[in-house]
């Protein structure tokens, strides 16, 4: 059975969760491959893409991939940063 402190605990810890979440959707993370600029949330939402008029047409699709994949990844780094001290409360583990 659940305590009334643990649950009031638990909704806290809900209440930080969601508060992260939302400020994860202010963070905006850029990755560039030779020309092209990818612009995410730390929530993994594509903002913009930005090409160069100099850029090859033919290496569009590769730059934009490229560039995708490294915002992404910086943006579940960031993510992860925020949501670590919410899982250490949480009694979870957090990789340190």
């Amino acid at each position: 059975m659940v305590s009334f402190s643990q649950a009031r605990d638990m909704f806290r810890l809900q209440r930080e969760a969601k508060k992260v979440k939302k400020e994860l959707k202010n963070i905006h993370v850029e990755a560039e491959a030779q020309g092209v600029k990818v612009t995410v949330t730390a929530e993994m939402e594509v903002v913009s893409i930005e090409i160069a008029p100099e850029v090859p047409r033919e290496k569009i699709p590769a730059l934009i991939t490229d560039a995708l994949n490294r915002a992404m990844k910086k943006a579940q780094v960031v993510s992860a940063e925020k949501m670590q001290g919410i899982m250490g409360e949480m009694g979870m583990p957090t990789g340190q």
